[in-house]
């Protein structure tokens, strides 16, 4: 796909893998709108850009988790004249915590990020893009869509909207000249954990670049889902489709069960078993 001298959109662009597709893009000739709520850090960044590479980098500052967020965003950049070519889902975040020790606030907000405020840009761009027979909307699943995810039953469930949300996608647009792609990374190298927590992680993690090489080499092939990590994220991914439901969730709850609940695991439900993202350290790193 030659990107020179189009528009891409990158949600969650302050940093980890947000910031990679920004510079990626940018170092393949498109123009840029970060989007994330750290004015500061876009800045930097877009100036890092325009320095870098040439390119325009505009910044527009959004809280995902806002009701109507996405309405606002585009009513922003219409103002600017700034038509988007390429939409980057990247936004989003996670936490660990049994759900009825999850805060109910931060529930929501993750569903927002994760799910409406995704699906809301999508229904906003596509149309343009399909005028025009032109474009990408690449989405940032996990290799948590696979599978139910115990003690990230939410954030598990958000992922599997985006993963069978993007496909549907991409088969509606088959035949037009717009790419829709599903980029499914396991654990990889960002702030994510941050907030999650480390037991949130399942298996090595990876660098963000290989994430997002594996996404734009995905677009170019205009596949619909691509998985990174390897041969253990791709057995993690396809193994739950030959198993019996009942089966894969077992083995998740037992392989996602905090440590401590491990070594405990006849303790009386209802006692804390999770690391939990406190409301203000997750409203931060959307902030950010």
């Amino acid at each position: 796909m030659n990107y020179k001298g189009q528009r891409a959109l990158v949600t969650g662009a302050s940093s980890g893998i947000g910031a990679v597709f920004a510079r990626e893009l940018a170092r393949r000739g498109a123009d840029l709108v970060l989007v994330a709520r750290s004015a500061d850090k876009l800045a930097a960044l877009a100036d890092e850009l325009s320095a870098s590479f040439g390119v325009a980098a505009d910044v527009a500052v959004a809280d995902l988790a806002a009701p109507s967020a996405a309405d606002g965003l585009a009513a922003d950049l219409r103002s600017r004249d700034l038509q988007i070519d390429i939409l980057v889902n990247n936004a989003g975040f996670g936490l660990f915590a049994q759900l009825d020790q999850a805060d109910a606030a931060v529930l929501a907000d993750m569903i927002r990020v994760n799910v409406a405020a995704l699906v809301d840009l999508t229904r906003l761009y596509l149309p343009g893009m399909l005028d025009r027979d032109r474009g990408a909307v690449i989405n940032v699943a996990s290799t948590a869509a696979f599978q139910p995810v115990p003690y990230m039953a939410v954030y598990g469930a958000t992922k599997a909207f985006v993963l069978s949300f993007t496909e549907a996608l991409w088969a509606e647009t088959r035949g037009t000249g717009v790419r829709v792609t599903a980029i499914c990374p396991g654990s990889t190298e960002t702030s994510f954990f941050d907030i999650a927590g480390e037991n949130a992680q399942v298996g090595q993690r990876i660098p963000p670049q290989r994430v997002v090489h594996a996404a734009l080499r995905a677009v170019d092939r205009r596949a619909s889902t691509t998985v990174t990590g390897g041969a253990g994220n791709w057995l993690l991914t396809n193994a739950p489709r030959l198993a019996p439901r009942q089966f894969v969730a077992r083995m998740a709850a037992r392989t996602m069960r905090p440590a401590k609940s491990r070594e405990h695991v006849s303790q009386k439900r209802g006692q804390h078993t999770g690391l939990q993202a406190s409301p203000e350290n997750t409203k931060q790193a959307l902030r950010d």
